[in-house]
């Protein structure tokens, strides 16, 4: 059901410098800071002309961006905010298609015309089902059922095509081709039966996790999905990606939390474990760089949190950000995304709404004022940087200015080349050693962040 009534509070708040805008949901007092408020996912859609925030409760706000949108107001187009009641909670959401550059081009020219339902957003709720929504009209497109336990996380490649991944405590991948007429199952890494049962939806199932699974991304070339899941019970310094060690060690491949797949095949590529970690840990989210050269996966243990930066091609760990606290428990890293250019990565952590890191760098580049009520769950870039959305355990959402740097002449080059290049074809390349460390991401030095006279800026 989609409304088109407000259910939110636009409020500029002077709190934080870094600070653009806040908005509030409007709930009844008896449900203020009750279970089932919370915004678990934010998206904007892959032109920026749209923001979703779930607002708890089972509800989906979608606002025009910005805010205060010329075309909103003059009535040339259908902007005005819908909200959509989903009967359940909602815990991932995303826009798509996303469009091919000519088409994205095209659509920037000439915005949709009222009453166009070109515009899709997918809503995973607490019971499983995916809701596929027509924005613009505010029809439920479809429903689509498979999976078993929470829907955690939605992504829609950026390739143009309907295909969506989503992720689930269930402990599975299911990717979904809206587009066809069957369906495949998967279990473990191969292929088991395929059967005409999801009405009109071609679904892959891909299993392998061993506990919920958190969150997942997708390479920027659409060649790779990584998923990260709750926990991770490896021994720590196993390199189970080694050939001579997969068929000795198939229990623990089965057990790493960070896998890789191919989008390409549905099959399972490789792990990522090893390090200096605990044996027990909580993985919370993953990202890949807008190139695909590198991915970064958040954790947390009882006393610190960590971000780790992977060469996915040969999973080789390139860098480490760690940070630790004296109060145990009080550590909590929620999501991280990369910046649309690939020179920062935003965090947010349960001491900070958000942080803001360029890799390679020591302490951060951007940063809110510390605050253990902070409450931040996700956070999403604007698709033309600029401006960061997090959403909060309360129902709200705030949206930061983040820093905009021109990008050198050396990282334009290497995004470009690294987007369309390997790992394993670079290495042979004859090029001097310190380029090719520039180009393989392997010039990151460690970083520790809990220095915190090195943090202000």
């Amino acid at each position: 059901m989609c409304s088109t009534e407000s259910n939110a509070d636009l409020r500029p708040t002077p709190s934080d410098p870094a600070l653009v805008l806040e908005l509030k949901t409007r709930r009844p007092p008896a449900l203020e800071g009750r279970a089932g408020c919370e915004t678990w996912s934010v998206d904007f859609s892959p032109d920026g002309a749209w923001f979703a925030w779930s607002m708890g409760h089972g509800i989906v706000w979608v606002v025009a961006w910005p805010l205060d949108s010329e075309d909103s107001q003059n009535g040339e187009t259908d902007r005005g905010d819908k909200s959509f009641s989903c009967g359940h909670p909602v815990w991932g959401l995303a826009f798509g298609p996303r469009p091919h550059k000519s088409a994205a081009a095209a659509w920037q020219a000439k915005a949709p015309p009222k009453g166009n339902g070109s515009l899709l957003l997918a809503t995973g709720l607490e019971n499983g089902v995916i809701k596929i929504w027509s924005v613009f009209t505010g029809d439920v497109v479809f429903d689509l059922h498979g999976h078993e336990g929470v829907v955690r996380d939605l992504v829609f490649p950026q390739n143009g095509t309907l295909t969506l991944i989503s992720t689930s405590r269930d402990k599975t991948l299911r990717i979904w081709d809206l587009a066809q007429k069957s369906v495949c199952f998967k279990e473990g890494f191969r292929l088991l039966s395929c059967e005409n049962r999801i009405l009109g939806k071609k679904v892959q199932v891909l299993s392998g996790h061993k506990d919920w699974i958190s969150c997942c991304s997708v390479s920027s070339d659409c060649s790779m999905i990584a998923s990260v899941g709750r926990f991770d019970r490896v021994q720590t310094g196993l390199n189970v990606s080694h050939p001579a060690s997969k068929e000795s060690l198939s229990g623990a491949l089965l057990s790493s939390m960070v896998c890789l797949w191919s989008l390409r095949s549905y099959t399972f590529i490789r792990n990522l474990a090893g390090g200096i970690h605990k044996t027990l840990y909580l993985l919370s989210s993953c990202a890949f760089s807008p190139d695909g050269a590198v991915l970064a996966t958040a954790a947390f243990s009882g006393s610190s949190w960590w971000v780790d930066l992977w060469d996915p091609y040969t999973a080789e760990k390139l860098a480490t950000l760690a940070d630790f606290f004296d109060d145990y428990g009080q550590n909590q890293i929620s999501a991280i995304q990369f910046s649309p250019n690939g020179l920062h990565l935003a965090m947010v952590t349960d001491d900070r709404a958000l942080r803001i890191w360029e890799p390679g760098q020591r302490g951060m580049v951007m940063q809110t004022k510390a605050d253990r009520d902070a409450n931040g769950l996700c956070c999403k870039y604007h698709p033309k940087g600029g401006v960061v959305a997090t959403g909060t355990r309360d129902g709200h959402v705030r949206f930061w200015k983040a820093p905009r740097t021109v990008p050198s002449l050396c990282h334009l080059c290497r995004s470009v080349l690294r987007h369309a290049v390997s790992t394993h074809q670079m290495e042979p390349l004859p090029l001097p050693k310190r380029i090719l460390q520039y180009l393989t991401y392997r010039n990151i030095p460690e970083t520790s962040s809990s220095d915190e006279d090195d943090w202000e800026h």
